[in-house]
């Protein structure tokens, strides 16, 4: 189960990541740091982040089109960071899809305040919406951790049904076995091949016992994917 909410810095300026991650984790934050949008972009599809502090004023990509690409498939919550205090450049990141803008400099704690703001409201928000998740039959329901089909309940370890869970709220997405490794255990993925593969069988094997269905494809080559 993902307890730790975990943040990513994203500036090209290392001192400021420094000084913000020790304020974050003082906070129990997990924190990520990038020095590019394209790092950050990588971060993002291998770790599961709850709010990015994003400079704007960055070489190669821009925080401003690292906000584009980050908004064509995720909702995270984004707070722009800015040597520009121009209305227009507030109102061209806000329009973009950011959630709060902050002007350097700026106070470490307002910014830890802020991201602690963002993500509760972001945690309330989808808390409803993500509660139950259904594939064909299944549902899963991440709240009581309990996988049921009709009256049926299907007992699943810790790890399996965080593994299961993660599938399910990316229904369209292969997964590799290092992605899931790293979503899950929150660790580095090295050598982590055969101990996704024993869960994901096991899981299998619990879903097919109780249902007559596997739930979990294999996608050659790649990695798995929920399916009916």
């Amino acid at each position: 189960m993902k307890n730790q909410t975990s943040i990513l810095i994203v500036d090209d300026d290392e001192a400021i990541r420094k000084l913000i991650s020790i304020y974050l984790k003082n906070e129990a934050y997990d924190v990520y740091q990038a020095s590019t949008g394209v790092e950050a972009l990588e971060l993002l599809n291998k770790y599961t982040i709850d709010c990015i502090a994003l400079d704007i004023m960055m070489p190669e990509l821009d925080g401003l089109q690292t906000l584009m690409k980050i908004r064509e498939e995720k909702v995270i919550p984004v707070i722009l960071l800015s040597a520009k205090s121009e209305d227009l450049d507030k109102i061209t990141g806000l329009s973009l899809g950011a959630d709060d803008y902050m002007t350097k400099p700026f106070n470490p704690l307002e910014l830890a305040a802020r991201i602690k703001a963002q993500v509760r409201r972001h945690k309330v928000f989808h808390e409803v919406q993500d509660a139950t998740i259904t594939v064909c039959d299944l549902k899963i329901d991440a709240q009581t951790r309990m996988v049921t089909v009709g009256t049926q309940q299907i007992p699943l370890t810790p790890r399996e049904f965080d593994i299961l869970l993660l599938l399910a709220k990316n229904q369209e997405k292969v997964f590799s076995a290092e992605q899931i490794y790293t979503n899950v255990w929150k660790a580095d993925s090295y050598g982590s091949d055969n101990t996704v593969m024993v869960h994901i069988r096991k899981i299998r094997e619990k879903l097919e016992q109780e249902t007559g269905k596997r739930y979990i494809e294999t996608v050659w080559g790649v990695g798995y994917k929920i399916s009916c």
